[in-house]
């Protein structure tokens, strides 16, 4: 059986079925893990749910903060009357049971030697602490009361973890690493403000898998979420967000001892500019009924 990890997709759904081709995927045999990030923004978020949910337990796929925002849209009115690229999905007559099964879809998956996450972790973090961060937000996810948390999950605080976090405040910051976290201090003080590739960065910034000591240095984790960083390999991370919605390319790794690197060019069904201002939301920006979950 081959792995393969593939990228963020956002609703791209042609560009995922051209890449499929040349690793010829084969569900019977083959496992797909996506990084996260389904949906949003490209033309084809409903048939990308349809295809990856149809795959059953030939799919392994994470949580993004596009995923999420879906998840919030799906309970919250104020930003599902928003018309946008989310919209076939809410109306679709099968809307409730692709969001059931992307709300019991994974934060945090680890087998076969690897890890794979949508954004990032905090350094506090080792693989065990990861593991129960993971389980305390999805079982919340998978609770009676989701839509009560997805109401309040926006926002950029707390941004730094404590064992003193409780409730709301710990979900949040938990969220946040999961799906949003692209910088951060050598002490794990998140930083929504700056998304650009590495070298942009103010000083004191730096990618969260470069903090020292960071206690999950010994995992190897896949991750997507940065498009600007580009495919990435090193510090034992694998950033597989190669642009494909903005005209870069769709990436999938072929896991193993050694990792096999497969890319398509994609035609991109946006264009950087002010489209992508959303990515450079405000640290003081709480959010709420925005257009993307940045």
């Amino acid at each position: 059986m081959a792995i393969y990890a593939i990228g963020d997709i956002q609703g791209c759904f042609d560009d995922l079925l051209r890449l499929l081709d040349v690793i010829a995927f084969d569900k019977k045999n083959d496992q797909l893990w996506f990084a996260g990030d389904l949906v949003n923004r490209g033309p084809k978020s409903l048939e990308t749910l349809r295809f990856v949910k149809g795959l059953g337990d030939a799919a392994v796929t994470v949580l993004g903060n596009h995923d999420m925002h879906l998840l919030a849209a799906s309970c919250t009115q104020k930003i599902a009357l928003k018309k946008d690229a989310l919209t076939p999905v809410l109306e679709a007559p099968d809307a409730q049971e692709l969001i059931d099964w992307l709300r019991n879809r994974p934060l945090f998956h680890h087998s076969n030697g690897f890890c794979l996450i949508h954004a990032g972790l905090p350094p506090q973090w080792d693989l065990k602490k990861t593991q129960k961060m993971a389980q305390l937000a999805e079982a919340t996810l998978r609770g009676p009361d989701y839509a009560m948390f997805l109401k309040q999950m926006y926002g950029n605080k707390p941004n730094m973890w404590s064992s003193n976090l409780k409730g709301m405040s710990r979900l949040r910051f938990i969220i946040n690493c999961f799906t949003r976290m692209r910088y951060c201090d050598e002490a794990g003080r998140l930083d929504f403000a700056n998304s650009g590739p590495l070298g942009s960065q103010p000083k004191g910034l730096m990618p969260w898998f470069q903090v020292p000591n960071r206690k999950s240095a010994g995992l190897r984790i896949i991750c997507g979420h940065w498009s600007t960083l580009g495919y990435y390999e090193g510090d034992n991370c694998y950033a597989i967000d190669t642009g494909c919605l903005w005209g870069g390319q769709l990436t999938a790794i072929r896991l193993g001892e050694t990792v096999e690197r497969f890319s398509i060019d994609c035609p991109g069904e946006k264009k950087p500019g002010k489209s992508r201002l959303v990515e450079k939301t405000s640290a003081k920006a709480q959010m709420v009924g925005t257009a993307a979950y940045s």
